[in-house]
């Protein structure tokens, strides 16, 4: 079984904790050099082949219990992830539960509340499916922008 690679920041981290360990054991070591030995250590010929392979962002990840807020067909929820599940292309399975219920319905006629829907995420917290004119059916605020 493959490991997934990290992102490109926590390979440096990693070389920089290694040069910090050998250079406290009394065995000198450059930065370029940790980078060279992480770069081995993932199985690549050089740093310049491992950093090409490496994503600059480390992906989202969801996990069950993490709050997040966001839209739902076009309704603003804050809510809970019940359930998630990584898939390939860093997509999600997510199990949402919804901390109010959201008429569902467009109709004034009557109402369908949900509290909790299953969905599949991209990367970037949107639903593959799309409303009829176009838009995502979840579209989860940005969790991992800058801070």
């Amino acid at each position: 079984m493959d490991i997934p690679l990290p992102s490109r920041a926590a390979l440096k981290a990693q070389a920089k904790r290694l040069r910090n360990t050998l250079t406290s054991a009394g065995t000198p070591c450059s930065h370029s050099q940790a980078l060279e030995a992480v770069a081995h250590q993932w199985g690549a010929r050089d740093w310049n082949t491992l950093s090409a392979k490496a994503q600059n962002d480390p992906s989202p990840r969801y996990s069950p219990g993490q709050r997040i807020t966001g839209r739902y067909l076009g309704h603003r929820f804050a809510g809970m992830v019940k359930a998630a599940r990584l898939m390939p292309n860093g997509r999600h399975a997510l199990t949402v539960r919804f901390d109010e219920a959201i008429d569902v319905v467009a109709s004034r006629h009557f109402s369908a509340l949900r509290r909790q829907v299953n969905c599949v995420v991209s990367p970037k917290g949107r639903t593959l499916r799309t409303t009829s004119d176009g838009q995502p059916h979840l579209v989860i605020d940005d969790a991992w922008a800058g801070g």
